[in-house]
């Protein structure tokens, strides 16, 4: 039985040789070229996107009234991070009544040590003080000084605390300056866009006569919620930050007086 001759195999074509010729030789056409298939299990191939962006960012057009207000702001507030054309619209002030309340405590405290000690004292014990030798009354008289330059200095701590609490409301953002003690401050920067209601509380008389209440911001997104005590003419604080507001949010001038 003869055998059939084998075939030999037969080579895939190159996809850029001619398959086929004309009756002058010259190639017709040619396979188009045949695409890789992606590994079983590979999943759909991600489409790289290349995109550029400037080397430099835009900077934004900034007038001469802004800059000069901007240049004052830093000289007038040396320890406010301000953006370039930021400046200060309103530098809200903390009422007096805040240091009368530190200082009549301080006072309360050394009345009651002063002249409510000795005299709880000499009468629970008439003969105690007349008992005591030199040595003993210059101790005490050294100790109840020692107690009123303790006193003295808690309350100017307190002050200086009092004022370290700041608020200022600038063309871009609500910077507070948070004083916990003479070691401790905190910076909060809060930009208009994010400012969803602004208002203020006077509670009782005493806020309503001398003017001075509390400012109460609330932000979009996270709700948190930023206070101010003891402001002076809080409505009047309350009226410029939602202005100023509104204003940055429609894109307008924040502060009427920014000359183009």
């Amino acid at each position: 039985m003869n055998k059939e001759p084998k075939t030999p195999p037969v080579e895939p074509a190159d996809p850029n040789q001619p398959v086929a010729y004309d009756q002058h030789g010259r190639p017709l056409y040619a396979h188009p070229p045949t695409q890789q298939n992606a590994p079983e299990g590979s999943g759909p191939q991600p489409h790289i996107v290349y995109m550029t962006r400037p080397a430099e960012p835009i900077t934004q057009h900034i007038s001469e009234s802004a800059r000069k207000r901007h240049e004052e702001a830093k000289k007038s507030f040396p320890g406010l991070n301000l953006s370039d054309g930021e400046y200060v619209i309103s530098a809200v002030r903390r009422h007096p009544i805040g240091l009368l309340s530190i200082w009549f405590i301080v006072a309360f405290v050394a009345a009651i040590t002063y002249i409510g000690g000795p005299w709880l004292l000499g009468g629970a014990f008439p003969d105690f003080l007349s008992s005591l030798n030199g040595d003993a009354r210059a101790n005490g008289t050294l100790f109840v000084v020692l107690l009123g330059v303790l006193y003295l200095l808690g309350g100017i701590v307190a002050t200086v605390i009092y004022r370290g609490n700041q608020f200022y409301l600038t063309n871009e953002s609500v910077i507070q300056i948070i004083q916990h003690d003479l070691l401790s401050q905190k910076h909060q920067t809060i930009s208009l866009t994010n400012i969803e209601d602004a208002s203020f509380r006077q509670h009782g008389i005493l806020q309503t006569i001398l003017n001075y209440g509390s400012l109460r911001l609330s932000t979009e997104g996270d709700e948190t919620t930023y206070r101010f005590s003891f402001v002076a003419n809080p409505k009047r604080q309350v009226d410029l930050l939602n202005n100023a507001v509104e204003a940055f949010k429609n894109g307008r001038p924040v502060d009427p007086n920014e000359e183009n």
